[in-house]
């Protein structure tokens, strides 16, 4: 047969059919028809494997179908279900050969095992029935293997063209009644056809719909998957994926759309040919099984099975990322109490409440879930410190402690026991680690109920030896018995004692005088360090202005400040120093060199508004963080402290001179100051001072001590080293 212009191979139906793009469609309903072989032209760099199926033949006017080796029917395009009379959504699958007339099964068999084993479409007449007994249509099967399975092409025996002309009444139908929505746009994703069942799942008129974006259908969400599947589809790429439409009425219409992308003789995008499936029931039906099968009805917190999910993920992650969690096993105390007095309902009440505190009590990172009637279980991922747990526990003591509002303004009082066990310290699985958490738990009720416990003794001990360090600390504090005591910063040029570093230090009632190292860490995870801190800058500030007073010259003295301290607001130093009204450079404040690697924002407006005032900012422990040099000349900084470790390995050749010597020139280069920290000997000295060091503090000199001798040394005017000792 002569080959025919393709354009005679189109059917007047879909020319007639409104609001079809006429260019587009014809060239997209001819790739699918494909040429005399009747077999589509994949665009370049497509799959060409059965996943493309309702794609490419979805409204193919002749029958196609992919049949498994068996000749099971996989698939069925429209045209092919209703020449067969098929339900293409139905579960029971039918065999092919089943309608090929008795007569005719010996030659389908021969022609199936042939076209099975050729990659080239062949050819076999023979007749098909819809049931036995029925009069058999002669037809012409087209079929090659395709992906492991035979790809079929059904036509009348009369041939192509005539089908196509005698076809139009039937395809027309097929396409304004089928149960699937079918939709069309173009290369801007703009609605150029949607049949009746389309319009009606998005609630829309046909005409309304015509030339609207297909953005327009969709959230936010959709929008941008919807935007990743157009680029794919330009790429040749076919798509398929659960989109959530919003109908007209503002309804969700949750469908499954298996878009095809269409393109023109010469390879150009023209857009793409959608087959739309309301999945919104399953949808919805799996979207409640889920939560039916991981939350909890009542509280509707994650219930044991999301848990134990959850618990296993967040365990793999720190055991990759080499960190570790806390799981909190929390029960509360005379609940059953609650119940047996105010009835089921009102204990359900308490339920509620208590989930809706403990939420408040963790973090967004944090997991919290109800695995029992009053029992919570809580991971903690990414723990920096044990303390953190122990606050989170703390936390959840306190908040439960706080009476329950019950029907008819009654109140129930309940609190709660809390077991701590941590991974990967004492379980290798999460069954064991929910385990000993439970016994931790248990061990926290048998001493007494209302407080928390760890699995081990020996971290239950360190718990203990915390919380009791923390309860001084905040007696300390009320009481008083922090001071400040100040070492000496001598310039090595002149001599001269013009500064002071305030070292601050607890006078314990019973353990003595205490450095810093011995209770900063506690102070810190008690909570107290911001009021320890605050204290001893305003005490640092009286100091240096009694002793300007006293020597009737400048003085000017060091205090540290954590990032922490200079978060909080709410300690009003700016206001205090000025109410002072210390002259400039009096106060010079000392912040750690990882201050540097933190993101700009409160802590350096609050440093540079300090700075503003006439204060000096030091870098403390210089050597030691890791802070890039270029971050040096973008914040205001006067000094740098060479940290004492150092200053302690100082000798004529070693590296640590050369290091030494590569601060100050760097310093110097920047316009900065630089103090050497912890020099104990003559040696270290004199090497400090050949390199061109500005200032030194250490036991050379001095001791800390508390205001009065170093008052006395001031007056001195200037100090020498004491010797080598």
């Amino acid at each position: 047969m002569p080959a025919l212009d393709r354009t005679q191979l189109m059917p007047a139906a879909l020319a007639q059919l409104p609001g079809l793009a006429t260019g587009l469609s014809h060239e997209g309903l001819l790739a699918a028809l494909g040429g005399s072989d009747a077999f589509p032209q994949v665009p370049p760099g497509a799959a060409a494997g059965p996943e493309r199926f309702d794609d490419l033949y979805l409204l193919a006017p002749v029958g196609v179908f992919l049949l498994d080796t068996d000749s099971t029917i996989l698939q069925a395009n429209l045209v092919g279900a209703d020449l067969l009379g098929l339900d293409r959504a139905a579960q029971v699958r039918q065999r092919f050969r089943g309608y090929v007339a008795q007569r005719f099964l010996a030659d389908f068999d021969a022609f199936v095992t042939r076209a099975l084993n050729s990659r080239e479409p062949l050819r076999c007449s023979l007749q098909l029935q819809r049931s036995r007994g029925e009069r058999g249509v002669p037809v012409t099967l087209l079929g090659c293997e395709a992906a492991g399975v035979l790809r079929l092409t059904v036509e009348p025996a009369e041939g192509r063209l005539a089908l196509l002309e005698k076809s139009e009444e039937r395809f027309r139908r097929i396409v304004q009644t089928a149960r699937e929505g079918i939709w069309e746009f173009d290369a801007e994703a703009r609605t150029s056809f949607v049949n009746p069942r389309m319009a009606e799942l998005l609630g829309y008129p046909v005409e309304e719909m015509a030339g609207r974006p297909l953005l327009s259908f969709l959230d936010a969400e959709g929008r941008s998957v919807l935007e990743r599947n157009l680029a794919r589809q330009q790429e040749g790429m076919p798509g398929r994926h659960e989109f959530k439409f919003i109908r007209k009425d503002g309804a969700a219409l949750w469908v499954h759309l298996a878009a095809n992308p269409l393109f023109d003789a010469g390879g150009g995008f023209l857009g793409a040919l959608a087959l739309a499936s309301d999945i919104t029931e399953h949808r919805e039906s799996a979207e409640l099984a889920w939560q039916q099968a991981n939350f909890d009805a009542l509280t509707g917190l994650p219930n044991r099975n999301m848990f134990q999910e959850r618990l296993r993920h967040e365990m793999k992650k720190a055991r990759r990322e080499r960190s570790f969690l806390a799981l909190l096993f929390i029960d509360l105390d005379q609940f059953k109490q609650i119940n047996d007095r105010f009835g089921h309902q009102q204990g359900d009440s308490v339920l509620v409440q208590a989930a809706a505190r403990l939420g408040a009590c963790m973090r967004a990172s944090d997991t919290l879930a109800r695995i029992g009637g009053d029992e919570f279980v809580a991971i903690l991922p990414g723990l920096a410190h044990v303390e953190d747990a122990e606050r989170v526990a703390q936390d959840i003591i306190a908040i439960l402690n706080r009476p329950f509002e019950l029907a008819g303004g009654q109140q129930g009082l309940i609190s709660g026991s809390v077991g701590l066990a941590l991974y990967p310290s004492d379980a290798a699985d999460a069954e064991e680690l929910l385990r000993h958490a439970d016994q931790a738990m248990y061990a926290a009720k048998n001493g007494g109920r209302n407080r928390y416990s760890y699995f081990t003794d020996d971290m239950q001990s360190a718990a203990q030896q915390r919380a009791r360090l923390a309860t001084d600390l905040r007696r300390a504090a009320a009481g008083h018995e922090f001071e400040l005591h100040y070492q000496p910063i001598v310039n090595l040029k002149t001599g001269e004692v013009a500064r002071a570093e305030a070292l601050l230090r607890w006078r314990h009632p019973e353990r003595g005088l205490l450095n810093p190292a011995e209770f900063i860490a506690g102070a810190e995870s008690s909570g107290v360090l911001l009021d320890i801190g605050d204290r001893a800058f305003r005490q640092a500030a009286d100091q240096v202005l009694a002793w300007q007073r006293a020597l009737g010259r400048p003085f000017q003295v060091s205090i540290n400040l954590s990032s922490a301290q200079l978060r909080d607001d709410a300690h009003g130093w700016l206001s205090y120093v000025e109410s002072l009204q210390l002259p400039p450079k009096s106060l010079v404040v000392d912040v750690s060199e990882d201050l540097l690697s933190e993101p700009a924002g409160q802590v350096f407006e609050r440093l540079g508004r300090l700075h503003a005032m006439g204060m000096q900012v030091a870098l403390d422990d210089f050597g030691t963080g890791h802070s890039a040099l270029a971050q040096l000349q973008r914040f205001d900084i006067d000094f740098l402290k060479i940290d004492r470790s150092f200053v302690a390995g100082l000798t004529g050749n070693s590296g640590d001179l050369a290091l030494c010597e590569a601060m100050i020139l760097l310093a110097h280069k920047l316009g900065l100051e630089v103090v050497a920290e912890g020099v104990e000997t003559q040696a270290q000295l004199a090497l400090l001072k050949a390199a061109g060091c500005d200032h030194a503090q250490g036991y050379v000199f001095a001791r800390p001590a508390p205001a009065e001798e170093l008052l006395a040394l001031a007056r001195q005017g200037t100090l020498e080293a004491l010797g080598s000792g």
